[in-house]
């Protein structure tokens, strides 16, 4: 049954297979909620919002109002303030008090049943007193002067419609026949799970020496944690690892992703498992158990939080093949099939066969997650995701979330979009994203509005500007104007973005034309970096990308997803958009083109932005300077002048 008042099209509810599952939320983010709500004739009719504690109690009742006249379609906001597993529901409700505020205002003008309507309104608000006798100094004056047949209708009735009435019954309406929804649920999990500024590094390129033979000793845990300060001076939250365990010898990849290794290439750390064991083992190569919590210790001391990857394959030397045969595809010549996507072939890495021993499969990955997690690690980057059942996904975090709700999942899953939100709403509390193809006017406006409005309810972005298996394009040219652009969009448009170690020394040298993929790759080699050369010559994005991440932590607004505004400019090459939360309004404008000087004119939408006013001040975020800014602004960004000025990012002075 629809109740006494339909309600129906409620927003947002996600639908997996035959479930419902959570919104997703963080404590404090606002959650837009919305539904259709109609009824008979044309009584007032009062609808609010209602958020429910994880012990079902009503925590917050918010009210809607309608989106656009005449839709019937009602919004509003809710914000949960802690983690767990909330709920909302809509109700619907008749409201006699608006109803007669409308009638009396037409009827007492009219000369029509006057002394009826005031009646009527007596009725009112002596039953708004029953209720509440505390509101009797706001109602009292007003009931008696609707009683006093000696002073004018119009003074009777304006008396009792004062604004501070209406407001009284705004906030505390008198509910007849009041029609409830069914409530849906709300997964409110940690702000990390919305919010990070993600570093990845290989441990073994960090400290690690060029010798005067032309050899190289590697790095460690302990030449990385020398590497740590500057991660943190950066002002990045969390640092990702590629895999740490030891790397199978079978097959194993040389340089360039050749067939033909010599004795000192290092091989790929995602052809997991060797003599040393596998994913619960530490490759000793880069020290000892007591090395790595070492390490851990030390990021944490720097307030980094070390994310591992949890890649599910196996080198040919990894244990499970002797002792889990039947965990990976035997081909019909007996031989175990490796990984492939053709015509790219990966003989290092077996895949793992998932509907051979289902169950022992799950039981094996939650005893190695666990085993992380005692060691210190909240927080997991998952390996191609996208080609293990979505199923599988949903089980094992869920069944780690129900006892360590403080674990997070980043999913690397760069794949058809269905798949990515699967994925969203299997578990993963966030997933790498297109935005690092996206660079048009048009495909970033398209793609921001999606992540931020039509798909925030069960995917949360994170903006990785490259990663090691992906060069792309716009950054091949070199040019440190494209990298400060690059890391402006993501670092303002995305609550989280992500950074691969060498962007910041402007590396872009592909494999070969027309590919999306670096020369002589980390992913098979070392790399000896000059980090103290390249900052005394200034030949690094580090101070740029340093104050990107002082103002994210500064400005609550950008530490938000749901709230990005796109706003017109008269320029292709140009992108403007906004941010706010509460009094924190921070306005970006960015120069899409790194090489040629930029002219435009922004018309920014001031209802959207909350401001009244035709003149604004704001403040540059990135060199300090102050302007006055108004609907229409004309900027000018130079991408020749230093990197600061491919973009402003203005803080409004409110």
């Amino acid at each position: 049954m629809i109740g006494r008042f339909p309600i129906t099209d409620i927003a947002p509810v996600i639908h997996f297979g035959s479930e419902i599952i959570g919104v997703k939320a963080v404590p404090h983010e606002k959650i837009s909620v919305s539904a259709v709500v109609t009824r008979e004739g044309h009584d007032a009719l009062g609808i609010h919002a209602l958020l429910f504690d994880p012990a079902g109690q009503e925590v917050q009742r918010v009210p809607m109002r309608e989106v656009w006249p005449g839709t019937d379609r009602y919004e509003a906001r809710l914000t949960p303030p802690d983690t767990g597993n909330w709920s909302f529901a809509i109700e619907a409700f008749d409201d006699p008090f608006h109803t007669w505020v409308h009638d009396a205002g037409i009827k007492i003008p009219a000369a029509i049943d006057t002394e009826l309507c005031c009646t009527i309104g007596e009725l009112l608000l002596t039953e708004a007193l029953s209720i509440n006798k505390s509101a009797g100094s706001l109602l009292a004056p007003a009931l008696k002067a609707l009683g006093n047949k000696k002073l004018p209708l119009h003074e009777r009735f304006e008396s009792a419609t004062a604004p501070a009435i209406k407001d009284y019954f705004d906030r505390n309406p008198i509910r007849r026949f009041v029609t409830t929804s069914k409530q849906f649920p709300i997964r409110v999990e940690p702000t990390r799970a919305l919010v990070g500024a993600w570093y990845e590094f290989f441990p073994r390129s960090e400290g690690a020496v060029r010798n005067s033979d032309g050899s190289i000793t590697p790095g460690t845990f302990k030449s990385a944690i020398k590497r740590l300060p500057a991660v943190a001076e950066m002002g990045f939250d969390i640092l990702y690892l590629p895999p740490i365990h030891p790397i199978g010898k079978s097959f194993r990849k040389g340089k360039n992703n050749t067939l033909n290794p010599i004795a000192s290439d290092p091989g790929v750390p995602w052809a997991i498992g060797g003599e040393g064991g596998g994913h619960d083992a530490i490759n000793p190569e880069l020290g000892t158990a007591a090395d790595f919590a070492a390490f851990v210790a030390a990021a944490n001391k720097l307030k980094l939080e070390i994310a591992l990857d949890l890649a599910l394959q196996a080198s040919p030397d990894h244990p499970w093949v002797t002792s889990h045969p039947e965990w990976f595809t035997t081909r019909p010549d007996g031989s175990i099939a490796y990984a492939e996507n053709p015509p790219k072939k990966y003989q290092d890495i077996y895949p793992i066969n998932f509907d051979n021993d289902y169950a022992g499969i799950v039981t094996e990955v939650l005893r190695i997650i666990n085993f992380w997690v005692a060691q210190g690690i909240r927080t997991f980057r998952v390996d191609n995701p996208h080609t293990k059942p979505v199923r599988f996904w949903q089980e094992v975090i869920g069944a780690i979330n129900a006892d360590r709700p403080d674990v997070i999942f980043l999913s690397e899953a760069f794949t058809r979009p269905a798949m990515m939100h699967s994925l969203g709403k299997a578990g993963f509390q966030q997933s790498y994203t297109y935005f690092t193809w996206r660079t048009s006017k048009s495909e970033l406006t398209e793609y921001g509005t999606e992540v931020a409005h039509n798909s925030s309810a069960f995917f949360r972005p994170n903006f990785w500007v490259n990663t090691p298996d992906i060069l792309p394009f716009h950054l091949q040219s070199g040019n440190p104007a494209v990298f400060a652009q690059r890391a402006v969009l993501a670092a303002t448009m995305s609550p989280s973005w992500g950074m691969y170690a060498g962007f910041e020394l402007f590396e872009h040298i592909p494999i070969r034309d027309g590919a999306e993929e670096y020369r002589d790759s980390e992913k098979y080699e070392i790399k000896v970096r000059d980090w103290e050369g390249a900052k005394k010559a200034g030949l690094t994005l580090a101070p740029f990308v340093a104050k990107l991440n002082e103002i994210r932590r500064a400005h609550p607004s950008l530490q938000q997803l749901r709230n990005l505004e796109f706003h017109p400019t008269d320029s292709e090459q140009v992108l403007a958009y906004s941010k706010r939360e509460g009094n924190d309004l921070i306005l970006v404008v960015v120069n899409l083109d790194p090489i040629r000087t930029q002219e435009t004119t922004v018309h920014w939408n001031m209802y959207a932005l909350g401001l009244a006013h035709d003149l604004f001040a704001v403040k540059d975020l990135l060199d300090g300077a102050q302007h006055n800014w108004s609907p229409h602004t004309f900027v000018r960004l130079d991408p020749a002048r230093p990197v600061g000025k491919i973009a402003h990012i203005c803080q409004v002075l409110i």
